[in-house]
């Protein structure tokens, strides 16, 4: 995946398919240690150990519509491609986290692409399910929890189309301040 973002919108949609009603993502950059985290939370079903330890073969999924998953291998390639490494935690019954590390300028590190649009998607499609999204750069913060924003809609359905329009530009704008 040439985007960062569209590995965050795969590992969301994994956390989905886990029943997760529930789901973080942060993305940390930290210039000053050469460090560009990632890393995605949920509430969903978790795995067992033994999956954990082999959800990074492609010839391993938990789907049974095929039998190969590719997102975290891929992950796990591209963390390692730029300097960094992939690390997955999970617990049956409450959850799975996934935090990726890379080389902030490593030059095969992807840039991480159109991450407003990927919170926009995962929103709008899933308007049942809490979306938490915090990004730092350095010594700067901004977070978007969809709790909130349904909060300040009083009824008005998220995935409304003047609502996602709203909540992209939201994002956009505060990640301009950020750099």
């Amino acid at each position: 995946m040439k985007e960062l973002a569209l590995h965050i919108l795969d590992i969301a949609q994994n956390s989905i398919t886990a029943g997760a009603n529930y789901i973080e993502i942060n993305v940390v950059e930290d210039e000053s240690a050469n460090k560009f985290f990632i890393s995605v939370m949920d509430n969903g079903c978790g795995m067992s150990e033994e999956m954990v330890k082999q959800v990074t073969d492609p010839y391993v999924t938990m789907r049974t519509t095929r039998k190969v998953g590719m997102g975290i291998p891929l992950i796990k390639h591209t963390a390692e491609q730029a300097g960094g490494q992939l690390h997955i935690s999970s617990k049956m019954g409450r959850g799975t986290k996934l935090e990726a590390v890379f080389e902030h300028n490593h030059i095969d590190r992807p840039e991480l692409g159109d991450i407003a649009g990927v919170v926009t998607i995962l929103a709008g499609g899933n308007p049942n399910i809490r979306f938490q999204y915090n990004h730092q750069k350095n010594e700067k913060k901004f977070s978007i929890d969809t709790d909130e924003i349904n909060q300040t809609l009083e009824g008005i359905p998220i995935n409304e189309p003047e609502v996602l329009k709203f909540i992209k530009e939201m994002i956009r704008e505060n990640l301009k301040e950020l750099y």
